[in-house]
């Protein structure tokens, strides 16, 4: 008697993404679909990848791109919820088209595929616009977690989630520079706590009733702080002060 054959890795491994995808459905029951656009310069690499990708029922590869024109073009008319964005496609425009995305009507989380990415490298890109980093040594279940936290609305950083892109900048600047003397920028150390309460996520009043001022008095703190950082908001005081280890002698 002729032994069946066995499963093929691919059909497997289709048969585990989808035993993964049955317990990912919405409050109501219903099957989410994930739209994706794929954008790297390898059209093999794109082909494997949508294969790969297809294999989940919840995932739709919307598009396959292979040059920084066709990705924005697909990204505005197909509307895709994530893209999977190679690093070397962007190269020089990395910026440029990180920024697009994230600044679309619609804005598209990004997920950029990179390999030896120093810390300072990731924390730019996610300042730019990307929603995480998958890289290249990573598992493939690592990329599906990744591209289902990036859709739920948190960051990807190389093999875990962050639920805050002030998380994610200060778990990578952490251990950058740690035991330097850090500049303050002229800030007084009234303002240095306001800085490190707006890290925190507070409020004004949040603000005022903890240091038991008022809160216009926390408004005129928080304008010269922004004068004196050159920053015009609270997320990029958050970056600032993250980045320059302002509040790590307050914590």
């Amino acid at each position: 008697m002729t032994p069946h054959p066995s499963p093929t890795p691919l059909n497997w491994f289709t048969k585990e993404l989808t035993k993964t995808s049955n317990s990912r459905r919405s409050a109501n029951g219903i099957q989410r679909t994930i739209r994706i656009l794929i954008a790297d310069d390898r059209p093999i690499f794109c082909d494997g990848l949508r294969t790969l990708l297809q294999a989940v029922p919840e995932f739709k590869v919307v598009g396959q791109a292979y040059n920084k024109e066709s990705l924005l073009t697909q990204a505005q008319q197909r509307q895709p919820d994530i893209v999977l964005l190679d690093q070397a496609l962007a190269h020089s425009d990395e910026m440029e088209i990180l920024h697009t995305l994230a600044s679309a009507e619609k804005p598209v989380r990004t997920l950029l595929f990179g390999s030896d990415m120093q810390k300072s490298d990731v924390l730019r890109v996610l300042q730019w616009g990307a929603r995480g980093v998958i890289l290249k040594s990573s598992t493939t279940q690592m990329l599906m977690d990744g591209i289902h936290k990036v859709f739920d609305g948190q960051y990807w950083v190389g093999e875990e989630s962050v639920v805050s892109l002030v998380e994610a900048t200060r778990d990578l600047s952490s251990s950058a520079g740690s035991r330097t003397l850090r500049p303050r920028f002229g800030l007084t150390p009234r303002e240095l706590e306001i800085i490190s309460t707006v890290v925190s996520g507070y409020s004004n009043s949040d603000i005022a009733s903890n240091f038991a001022l008022s809160e216009h008095t926390v408004k005129h703190h928080l304008s010269r702080v922004f004068d004196k950082l050159g920053v015009s908001n609270r997320l990029e005081l958050a970056l600032f002060a993250v980045n320059h280890q302002l509040t790590n002698d307050l914590s």
